[in-house]
């Protein structure tokens, strides 16, 4: 994710050891068959019904507010209906207000247990706060309850997707279109995913569906979506995207800013560009300024993506090289995204993005200064051989990397984007507010430069401690953004963001295929 320093209306998910209990008591007494019975009030069957109706038909036009409303008053009408209830979690989700939605949902499940959509809802909202060990449980149990059961085939689609599991998920997710093919969601994630995999035309044809069935989606996303459409098309045209020519590579970079910047040559041009190794970029960006200079022409243009900084917005714009060197390794035929950069003093080209490097094992070495990559089995045998050393990431839909982190001062593990072209890290305004986290708070107050745009002011504080898996860094400066924005697009819950001041204490060694990371101290634990 490309800012760096110098450069709640949504309510989360509260979900502790106490709800994460709770998930594991509702699951007993589901195997139990401990199941409540009530008596619903049928004067206000029809009303209800018709509420509950006009409510989806408002929640597809995109109108979640009046929807909502419809859908408490239909729960007001009558408290005992569970299929108000279920409803209303499920736009509370779309809208984010997951700690209601997880509230509601467990309350109907608890109480009718052999309610397959209930469990559903209530798997969704689980993984959509992060939760993806109680989701599994869940929505395995809805399909056992009915396998026709839609929603929990998207959301054991959307798993497997955020776990790397690319088959598996486009699986899950035609299924879940084949059982409610006029769901635009479920077709909406199954083009994300067939894009994901590099099936182009499939995507394509997919987000296409989605825009006949989805007509009233606002207009910007609809230009964006179009415009994706476009590229896509192109893409499937060529034969193969992401052509690696040579094993092995290792080269120097200079860290500015605690980001790593690579020399990397473009389109077998002698000029050496200067790059940020990005793991919080899914594809490659290069600049404006840079593109013009080295007459790369846009592949096509549509609506704008959302970002850090500014207005929050940027004009998405498409690209295509040829060939990208860096070292003794060559990747041909590589889309990018064209943008205009908003400075902060320390000048790039563009930045480095996941899929770029996603077929190699790549290693950042903070401490040598080296970034290298290998596509020899015996690396590759060794690092997962090792696998007792190595951490888990997953792929949210956006193309980050997200691993379970751990704060001083909040209970449970939180979901943070693993950034090397973020300068400092950064914390959600949610958990700024918290309790335990609003006392760390510095004076000093910060310019952030990101790819919408220049925040200023931006509020700090000094984390007592943060840990990573088995690694921890004690007196770690975070800024506080609101991340609603990157939420909106990550499928899943992203608390903060673990940017270069912690990252560039270690060795970094990334297996993409896999979704693991190892690091290794290079300097001692504070």
């Amino acid at each position: 994710m490309n800012y760096g320093v110098l450069r709640a209306n949504s309510r989360w998910l509260p979900i502790g050891l106490n709800h994460a209990a709770s998930v594991v008591l509702l699951f007993i007494a589901v195997l139990a068959s401990v199941s409540f019975v009530y008596a619903s009030d049928p004067a206000n069957a029809d009303d209800i019904r018709r509420m509950i109706k006009q409510a989806a038909k408002l929640t597809r036009a995109g109108s979640l507010a009046e929807a909502e409303k419809l859908l408490r008053q239909a729960v007001r009408l009558d408290p005992l209906r569970s299929d108000a209830k279920l409803e209303l979690a499920c736009l509370l989700v779309k809208e984010r207000i997951l700690g209601e939605a997880y509230d509601l949902s467990f309350a109907v499940a608890q109480a009718e247990p052999q309610n397959a959509h209930a469990f559903s809802v209530l798997g969704t909202t689980l993984l959509t706060g992060g939760r993806f060990a109680e989701a599994r449980v869940i929505l395995f149990n809805a399909l056992k309850l009915d396998r026709k059961e839609s929603l929990a085939w998207c959301g054991f689609g959307l798993l497997d997707f955020y776990e790397n599991h690319l088959d598996e998920s486009m699986i899950n997710l035609q299924e879940a279109v084949f059982r409610a093919p006029d769901e635009p969601d479920y077709i909406f994630a199954l083009a994300q995913v067939s894009a994901r995999a590099e099936k182009y035309a499939e995507a394509a044809d997919a987000y296409s569906r989605f825009l006949v069935i989805a007509t009233n989606s606002e207009d910007d996303r609809r230009a964006r979506i179009k415009g994706l459409i476009n590229f896509l098309r192109y893409l499937g045209q060529k034969e193969h995207l992401y052509l690696v020519n040579g094993e092995q590579t290792s080269v120097g970079f200079e860290l500015v800013g605690n980001r790593p910047v690579v020399k990397l040559r473009i389109n077998k041009k002698d000029e050496p560009l200067n790059f940020v190794l990005d793991t919080g970029s899914g594809m490659s960006v290069i600049s404006e300024k840079t593109a013009a200079r080295l007459k790369l022409k846009p592949v096509t243009k549509g609506g704008h993506a959302k970002g850090i900084g500014g207005d929050g917005q940027f004009e998405v714009v498409y690209g295509f090289l040829r060939q990208v060197d860096i070292g003794n390794v060559s990747i041909k035929n590589v889309p990018v995204y064209i943008r205009k950069f908003h400075s902060d003093g320390q000048e790039v080209d563009g930045y480095i993005g996941l899929s770029l490097i996603s077929k190699f094992l790549a290693t950042i070495d903070y401490g040598t200064q080296k970034f290298s990559l290998t596509r020899k089995d015996a690396d590759t045998k060794t690092f997962r051989e090792n696998t007792a050393l190595s951490l888990p990431l997953r792929l949210t839909s956006s193309g980050f990397l997200s691993g379970e982190v751990k704060l001083d001062g909040v209970e449970s593990p939180l979901n943070f984007i693993v950034d090397t072209g973020a300068t400092v890290s950064v914390i959600s305004q949610r958990v700024a507010a918290q309790k335990g986290i609003s006392q760390f708070v510095n004076i000093e107050k910060l310019r952030v430069v990101g790819s919408a745009g220049v925040t200023d002011d931006v509020p700090t504080f000094l984390l007592p401690r943060v840990t990573f898996g088995i690694h921890s860094r004690k007196g770690v400066v975070a800024v506080a953004l609101d991340l609603d924005l990157i939420n909106e697009a990550a499928g899943f819950e992203q608390s903060g963001i673990l940017g270069g001041n912690f990252l560039k204490n270690y060795r970094l060694t990334f297996d993409f295929k896999s979704a693991k990371v190892t690091f290794t101290s290079i300097n001692p634990d504070q």
